[in-house]
């Protein structure tokens, strides 16, 4: 009865559907890849902004930014390149980087698992002097289940709001012999500490907070938050080796490439085309990792962007803080002022960080 159903019931049915799709549905679609050109897509786009950045800018200025942003990351990258002696171009850097089978230790899947064990160790002894308040909720590192990961990205699975259940990072490892580490320090501070476990966790442990804020989201402060956190990874002690610190800056060019491209399809007209090509000629990716994250942001417009202009922005309040209260500033309270709300908009953000420059002068 089983096969009878399938052969007579679904198989029919997906060949109706593919039928349709093929014959309907695609002739009546439109070639073009972002959602300015379909109706009211102009304003469609600029709600997705304001709701994914929080902020007011524009399209025409995050694009402006990225841009900018991306040249300066560039720069730093090449100054990796010549310090390693590397001597190609940053292209042929990047292939190099990729394949580089220095960079794929790993024998056995216990010993990423174990990698990245001594990655927190390394950084336990100074997370105490970047955050006073730190989460209770355990954390745990686990390989994504096999089931699932050839399809995977590694990410942050949150704790439990009553604490049974711990904070997990999850990393896929199909094919451990090809599990390349050169952006991993980067990858761990990014999704579990002091990233996504910290930001999350010491939200739905503030019992200050209403229910409703303990899970609330803000993809700029979330992500933003998560990529600021790239940025400590010398302080914690980490990115000693080149080829890291060279894997931070893929991963920040990486976002501040989203900036240019989202608003690129979704503004500026540009194809499908257009966007992976000019993601290609910036970032250490493969090509068919840059499709998907193009089609992502075709699907999705404005959610890339969230990330880059979250963490410029806390970027800029640190440095506002700095330069305010000189010798006074402290790194720790500065943080614990960012994180003890839990997820806000970045307006409401700047006004907290003011009030409390303003309080601690």
């Amino acid at each position: 009865a089983y096969t009878a159903m399938v052969s007579e019931k679904i198989i029919p049915a997906y060949k109706e559907m593919a039928n349709f799709l093929k014959t309907d549905y695609l002739p009546a679609g439109r070639e073009s890849s972002g959602i300015a050109e379909t109706p009211l897509g102009d304003a469609y786009y600029a709600h997705q902004i304001k709701k994914y950045t929080t902020t007011a800018m524009t399209a025409n200025q995050i694009h402006e930014l990225g841009l900018k942003e991306v040249a300066r990351i560039r720069g730093e990258m090449e100054a990796v390149k010549k310090e390693v002696g590397f001597e190609g171009d940053l292209n042929a850097f990047f292939d190099f980087i990729r394949h580089n089978k220095d960079l794929m230790p790993f024998t056995d899947r216990k010993q990423v698992i174990a990698f990245y064990d001594s990655i927190h160790h390394v950084m336990q002894p100074q997370l105490d002097k970047m955050f006073e308040k730190q989460p209770k909720t355990p954390f745990e590192v686990r390989r994504t289940e096999p089931f699932r990961e050839k399809s995977a990205a590694a990410n942050y699975s949150q704790g439990s709001l009553d604490g049974t259940r711990p904070g997990i990072f999850y990393t896929p490892i199909p094919n451990v012999e090809e599990y390349n580490v050169f952006d991993k320090e980067d990858l761990f501070l990014h999704e579990a500490i002091p990233g996504h476990h910290f930001q999350i966790s010491l939200q739905q442990e503030n019992d200050e907070l209403p229910m409703f804020r303990k899970t609330l989201w803000y993809s700029a402060f979330g992500e933003g938050w998560a990529l600021y956190s790239e940025s400590l990874g010398k302080d914690l002690g980490l990115y000693k080796d080149p080829y890291q610190y060279f894997g931070m800056l893929s991963n920040e060019i990486h976002r501040a490439i989203r900036l240019v491209v989202d608003t690129g399809i979704h503004s500026k007209g540009w194809t499908r085309e257009q966007a992976i090509q000019y993601s290609l000629e910036n970032e250490a990716v493969d090509a068919a990792s840059v499709e998907s994250e193009i089609e992502r942001y075709m699907a999705n417009p404005g959610q890339a962007l969230s990330y880059k202009i979250g963490q410029l922005k806390i970027i800029e309040l640190r440095n506002r803080a700095q330069q305010v209260l000189g010798d006074n500033f402290d790194i720790r309270d500065f943080h614990d002022q960012v994180l003890e709300t839990g997820c806000v908009p970045l307006q409401l953000l700047e006004q907290k960080i003011d009030r409390w420059i303003q309080a601690s002068r």
